[in-house]
């Protein structure tokens, strides 16, 4: 758990002004320099990153208090807000050392307007801690152990409600946790902790053991998450929200319906959803089928008294100009090359203009949406421009 936690992120805090304003993501010019770019933090999410130290124990029983980055997204105004913690997940041993920063970027902008402060902690053994201490290590695949694992992600779960009790915007009694992959797993062990103020949990493609290159659909020790889950529900009393993709490469599409059996006959409450196929790989459909969970994930948040609108949703069609006619486009920048990429764009695609120029676009899974968010994370106030091969825009 944390010590002064209040005290070490004011010291640690991290606040990084956006360098450019107007310029949407994805579409900025290259530098000269070789160096890579600085990050663009999110400004209408109020982005930043803070520092607090954990304690955990690894399956050994070795015991280390590392620090824990965690990045922080909120609404405008003063609060106090209800809290999301979201959990990233755990490459293969030979991606680990690749793994940045966790940035769920558009999930996080979704929650953040549904009106949660959004948390999202890098746990032990990840990112910055990379090294000789990791705390989720679970064994072979013969002999894999789930608790120890559990405990710890969990752990620094806790330890990031704790912080959050020291921010005056964050209501820190009124709390959900989420996660993708081992970060699903770790949202399932909060849940059977039963900690105080959790409201809910919810669960994208959690598990662990999976290895989609050399093992796809057939993870280490299924039985083993099935038989400790079990036992877990026990303790649980928050209802839980499970989504999986039926082209998991990690654990295939039947092993998360045993595993969702063994937490409902244990005694937990979780309402389990399966969707088609997404991208390559539907174990990354946190962040590829957003169009596909947000609908599932919006009715459950509404049922748990969060009803805030959130979902970005199609304008009607409007007369202010044709599709083509970028000299009617309200920002000079786009002009000069944005618009034209819209254009050449496959559908569903859309495109927003900023009210101080900016522009962003988007095409694919929630166009609209990530549009939108690729404008306003300049600061900037932003509007549908087109979308498809409609023009929505009605004007100032």
């Amino acid at each position: 758990m944390p010590h002064d936690a209040g005290t070490f992120a004011l010291r640690n805090k991290i606040r990084v002004a956006a360098l450019f304003i107007g310029l949407a993501a994805g579409f900025a010019s290259h530098a000269q320099s070789t160096a890579p770019a600085p990050e663009v933090f999110a400004q209408d999410m109020r982005e930043e990153i803070v520092r607090i130290s954990a304690t955990v124990k690894d399956m050994y029983n070795r015991q280390e208090t590392r620090p824990v980055p965690i990045t922080i997204y909120r609404p405008a105004g003063d609060g106090p807000f209800p809290l999301f913690v979201l959990n990233h997940g755990r490459p293969t041993t030979e991606r680990r050392a690749a793994q940045g920063r966790f940035r769920p970027e558009s999930a996080a902008r979704y929650l953040v307007a549904k009106g949660f402060v959004v948390l999202v902690p890098m746990r032990i053994g990840y990112w910055e801690t990379l090294g000789n201490f990791d705390p989720e290590e679970s064994g072979g695949c013969s002999d894999k152990r789930i608790e120890p694992m559990s405990i710890a992600a969990s752990d620094q779960v806790l330890a990031t409600v704790e912080f959050a009790k020291t921010l005056p915007y964050v209501d820190a009694s009124r709390w959900l946790v989420g996660g993708i992959s081992v970060g699903g797993l770790t949202s399932i062990a909060t849940v059977g902790r039963n900690p105080p103020g959790l409201l809910g949990g919810i669960n994208f493609s959690g598990g662990t053991g999976g290895d989609p290159v050399k093992t796809p659909g057939h993870p280490c020790g299924p039985h083993r998450v099935e038989s400790y889950w079990g036992g877990l529900a026990k303790k649980s009393t928050v209802p839980m929200l499970w989504l999986y993709w039926q082209n998991d490469k990690y654990w295939g599409a039947e092993i998360p319906k045993e595993w969702h059996k063994a937490w409902v006959d244990g005694g937990g409450k979780a309402d389990f959803k399966s969707f088609p196929p997404a991208g390559e790989d539907g174990h990354a459909g946190l962040t590829i089928d957003m169009n596909a969970w947000l609908p599932v994930v919006d009715e459950f948040l509404n049922i748990l008294g969060f009803t805030q609108p959130a979902i970005v949703t199609k304008p009607p069609a409007s007369s202010y100009a044709e599709l083509a006619d970028v000299s009617k486009v309200p920002s000079v920048s786009a002009k000069t090359s944005g618009y034209a990429r819209f254009l050449e764009a496959k559908q569903p695609r859309a495109f927003a203009v900023g009210d101080r120029g900016g522009w962003g676009s988007a095409s694919g899974d929630y166009a609209m949406g990530k549009a939108l968010g690729n404008c306003q994370r300049y600061g900037q106030v932003c509007r549908l421009y087109a979308v498809d091969n409609e023009v929505v825009w009605v004007g100032k």
